[in-house]
């Protein structure tokens, strides 16, 4: 296995390639010299050869080597990415000696300004090799930027090229001069992975230009650093909303000021994260963490809360004493009673609960679609589809609104829980989807989130199981209190909703087959029910796995 030393040296090799592949292409654009075109098209085998020694190196590298530090394995990944893109880079430069040989003339592209671009891919390219080897950051943060400076010269030209073409004249040429630009734009975003690349190489973690300097600004205005050099980040991976989530404890200032929580992502979810944080904090201090610093940029937003202490309420769950878990149940029941009590509201609402499963119809068939049942029949009996089945419980919950609302968490899955055993305290994350509604959502989100917990050693699912239970009826007792006289039923209505929604996370085709049966059997019951609504009955049975 081939040293560090030999890959740099092959990178550097593929790195004095690409930048004769540009020069080369700036004079065949510069002195329309056809003869270069063949020059170009001819040492593209080599560079595919280099990055392929480069590529194998790496993965050798991984593979060889079972004991491989995380920072060696960010090395080798940059590398492979950053190789990637410099013979992706060459593949542009034959692309536009190609596109050359269209031009009737080269009087249309030699008005144009393409020699600004060529300058600022240069600068990048040159900056590569000292950038990962002294893992400096600043030349890293140019060559991302690159990308931007490309952009905007593309623009200006498109735009000049646009103006042009509704003269009718020089159709053929102006058509091809825009494709060359729209190449030379393209090496921009090649130019800006090398740079992400390095970027993972200095700070340890994959993350895009965006979101790196969204990041500094946030933290300079929490006062925990203005560069990445002076805090630990580092990301957590799993957030289905698409924002970006990472922890950040900060090496200067405070020694007593704790980690945060960096989030980044469209600007309504966590506008809408922010707003609801501020409205837990009026409600209950201390349920939600303390914002640290927020900011708006282009369409997204980034927010940066404090780190609250705990562990997961899935992991107490199933992970710790029989006293632990049990505490953590006890803490969370007396919040929810604070909460629902301080902001229930007597007015009767609407509830959605079949238009939500409506809205995640597409992705559940995506991953299961046999579980969308067609219409049938035996004999004289009718069994409805699926959809019929929405269709008739959107009509019974329309019949049947909440008597009254309560403020929400709106994801209220166990691991957005928290248990601080030392304070016996409770608090929550992730709040874009709080809301004034049914408390019976929150409710059913947390059953299902439990159930669906894929453990099914004995003794793990009946800690679950008695977990279940026992919130099953502190609902049921809750909803006796405030004469809610239609729970089973709105919860049965709820609990389909997350029943069948949760099967397009669920690869486990028996698994997430046991939970569609489920929430078919709850709307089959729920259609079936001729009585008052005050009598239907929900046995937590269908909740025991």
């Amino acid at each position: 296995m081939a040293s560090r030393k030999f890959v740099e040296e092959k990178l550097k090799f593929l790195l004095l390639e690409i930048e004769g592949q540009i020069s080369m292409t700036l004079r065949l654009l510069s002195d329309a010299d056809q003869n270069l075109v063949e020059k170009i098209i001819a040492r593209d085998d080599y560079i595919d050869n280099l990055k392929s020694v480069i590529e194998n190196e790496c993965f050798t590298r991984l593979h060889c080597n079972m004991d491989i530090p995380g920072d060696e394995i960010n090395y080798i990944r940059s590398v492979q990415i950053i190789a990637v893109n410099l013979e992706r880079i060459a593949d542009f430069c034959v692309n536009i000696a190609q596109q050359t040989e269209y031009l009737i003339e080269f009087r249309q592209l030699h008005q144009s300004n393409f020699q600004d671009m060529f300058l600022e891919i240069q600068r990048g390219l040159s900056a590569v090799l000292p950038a990962l080897q002294t893992r400096n950051l600043p030349d890293t943060l140019k060559i991302c930027q690159a990308e931007a400076h490309l952009d905007s010269v593309y623009k200006d030209n498109f735009d000049w090229i646009m103006a042009r073409l509704r003269s009718g004249h020089y159709v053929e040429d102006l058509i091809t001069t825009l494709f060359i630009f729209r190449y030379l734009e393209r090496i921009g975003d090649a130019l800006l992975n090398i740079g992400e690349a390095l970027i993972l190489v200095i700070t340890g973690e994959r993350i895009k230009i965006e979101q790196f300097e969204a990041l500094q600004n946030v933290l300079n205005r929490a006062g925990m650093g203005s560069s990445l050099s002076e805090v630990e980040f580092k990301s957590i991976w799993g957030s289905r909303s698409g924002c970006r989530i990472g922890r950040v404890q900060s090496h200067i200032g405070d020694p007593n000021q704790g980690p945060g929580l960096f989030k980044e992502g469209g600007i309504a979810k966590v506008k809408a994260e922010k707003q609801n944080i501020e409205r837990w904090h009026t409600i209950l201090p201390g349920m939600a963490p303390r914002i640290l610093g927020y900011r708006e940029h282009d369409n997204k937003a980034t927010l940066l809360v404090e780190f609250l202490a705990g562990k997961s309420l899935d992991s107490l769950i199933v992970g710790s004493d029989t006293e632990t878990a049990q505490a953590a149940i006890h803490a969370l029941e007396k919040a929810l009673l604070q909460a629902w009590e301080l902001t229930r509201q007597n007015s009767p609402v609407a509830t959605d609960y079949m238009a939500q499963l409506k809205r995640r119809l597409e992705p559940i068939c995506l991953m299961h679609g046999q579980f969308m049942r067609p219409r049938q029949s035996m004999g004289n009996v009718e069994i409805p589809g699926t959809l019929a089945l929405i269709e008739r419980c959107q009509q019974v919950e329309k019949d049947n609104p909440a008597p009254f609302s309560v403020f929400i968490h709106g994801d209220f899955n166990s691991n957005n829980i928290l248990f601080d055993r030392s304070q016996n305290k409770i608090s929550y994350v992730d709040f874009h989807r709080a809301r004034q509604y049914d408390y019976l959502q929150d409710a059913s989100v947390f059953l299902v989130s439990n159930f669906r917990m894929p453990l099914f050693d004995l003794q793990q699912r009946g800690r679950i199981n008695r977990v279940i239970t026992h919130f099953y009826h502190f609902l049921l007792t809750f909803a006796d209190q405030y004469q809610d006289q239609t729970v089973q039923l709105r919860l049965g209505l709820a609990l389909a909703r997350s029943f069948l929604t949760s099967t397009r996370f669920e690869l486990n085709p028996d698994f997430a087959a046991e939970m569609n049966l489920r929430a078919h059997y709850l709307m089959e019951k729920i259609v079936a029910h001729s009585s008052p609504a005050t009598m239907f009955e929900l046995l937590p049975d269908v909740l025991i796995y």
